[in-house]
């Protein structure tokens, strides 16, 4: 099951002609799951990417496409969110995926049906893809952990175990929203405690994991098992207010600093579409410590990892009234983190602690080890010491009203068609005004 198969054969085409573009996000090989609207919907509908038109998941169940095990996951994953489907298990996203890859192909017999089905994707609204009961943010990436920790080192814990908190699901939104600058404590530079709007709003260049089948309270999940419980996989924005995290932090970590909103990118891309691009695990330094016995598998050292390259620009409030176009200001690959995922999910639960389907278990910021790699403004600044220029001039410490933050990743690989995430994108917003007391 965890190996590449006829659905990644590069040779593949679908009569959807923008799905065969060389730059491509969403071709045959893809395949994402998500939910979107058409004007009039009440209700989200389950849909899948495929170039830049969206196939209708329950049209096409209705339409009697499906059968058997690929029948019951469509039924599934109809909508309003894709929770039903995740908890099905990966077998039947496979077989589902596995069957909308026939119909789609250059020569399927069904096309004349399909086609009726297709919406364009300038016609629909998307839709938040699962309802998140929680959401656990790791810190994965030795490279932004050194940069940000005042001795330059990890924490000792760092390289014996996946570190995470627990963040806010409520606040976790879709791509394209605006971000209000939040309120909260900081230190002046006269190091006096004051409240109000933070003034170093930063981004988190992240990859979001959803689990899919989930395990029972007190069960942990086996290594070798870890990956049959990750469902798919979007990019996440851990918008973080680094003044306010700075002051809470010590004892307990961060807590308002990161709950103010948290974006992820519409489309979920399957564990099975993102196998071809699987690549050995970092490789640590040999002083470094070996992960224990319980998140220490062949198999994760061999291909644990992803060759993802990730990147976000931004684009400011100027800049867009000027047409300029947004800015590259980090370039990454998700190869660097010093944990996987699979020992990210396996940690989570060796407590028997239940995870559950549309969890979401993020990456933490991928930072690698070149300065284009810096993956936070807190790391190109220099926490705000070190400004950035922008094309048009401007100065950016953090991010200022009006700035949009849009991240884009590509998992490549030679031998194999490249495959996309869409976008994730977040426009900041300002500070709501202080609420009055009420009368």
């Amino acid at each position: 099951m965890l190996g590449t198969d006829a659905t990644h054969d590069p040779a593949r085409r679908s009569f959807v002609e923008t799905a065969n573009l060389a730059r491509a996000d969403f071709p045959l090989q893809n395949l994402p799951f998500g939910i979107f609207k058409r004007s009039g919907d009440e209700v989200g509908r389950g849909g899948v990417a495929i170039g830049d038109k969206i196939l209708d998941l329950a049209a096409a169940q209705e339409a009697g496409l499906f059968s058997g095990l690929a029948e019951k996951a469509a039924v599934a994953a109809k909508g309003p969110v894709l929770n039903a489907l995740m908890a099905l298990g990966n077998h039947a996203a496979s077989a589902l995926r596995a069957r909308l890859g026939n119909l789609l192909e250059v020569d399927s017999r069904e096309r004349r049906k399909i086609e009726p089905l297709l919406v364009p994707m300038s016609e629909a609204s998307m839709q938040m893809p699962v309802a998140v009961g929680n959401f656990t943010d790791f810190l994965t990436s030795s490279y932004h952990s050194e940069r940000l920790s005042p001795s330059g080192k990890v924490p000792p814990s760092f390289k014996t175990m996946p570190i995470a908190y627990h963040s806010r699901a409520s606040s976790v939104r879709l791509s394209g929203g605006t971000v209000t600058r939040p309120h909260g404590q900081w230190l002046d530079a006269e190091n006096i405690m004051r409240f109000g709007p933070t003034r170093a709003l930063d981004y988190e260049l992240e990859i979001g994991a959803f689990v899919g089948a989930g395990n029972e309270l007190g069960q942990p999940i086996a290594i070798e098992d870890a990956r049959t419980h990750i469902f798919g996989y979007c990019l996440l924005n851990d918008w973080s207010a680094r003044d306010i995290q700075r002051a809470e932090s010590v004892p307990l970590g961060p807590f308002l600093a990161k709950s103010l909103s948290t974006s992820i990118s519409p489309w979920v891309v399957t564990e099975a579409a993102m196998r071809p691009f699987r690549t050995p695990a970092f490789v640590r330094p040999p002083e470094d410590p070996a992960p224990l016995p319980y998140l220490d598998s062949l198999r994760e050292r061999e291909n644990g990892g992803f060759d993802l390259k990730l990147r976000a620009s931004l684009v400011s409030k100027r800049m867009r009234e000027a047409h300029h176009g947004a800015e590259r200001i980090t370039s990454t690959n998700f190869k660097h983190m010093y944990w996987t995922f699979a020992q990210m999910l396996t940690h989570h639960a060796s407590n028997g602690c239940n995870l559950m389907p549309g969890d979401i278990i993020a990456s933490g910021t991928t930072s690698g080890p070149s300065d284009e790699s810096r993956a936070c403004l807190a790391e190109i600044t220099s926490r705000g010491t070190n400004p950035l220029t922008l094309p048009n001039g401007e100065i950016r410490g953090w991010l200022e009203d009006g700035d949009e933050v849009i991240f884009r990743a590509k998992a490549e690989r030679e031998g194999f068609t490249p495959i996309g995430f869409g976008e994730c994108r977040g426009l900041i917003g300002p500070a709501l005004d202080w609420p009055a007391a009420s009368q």
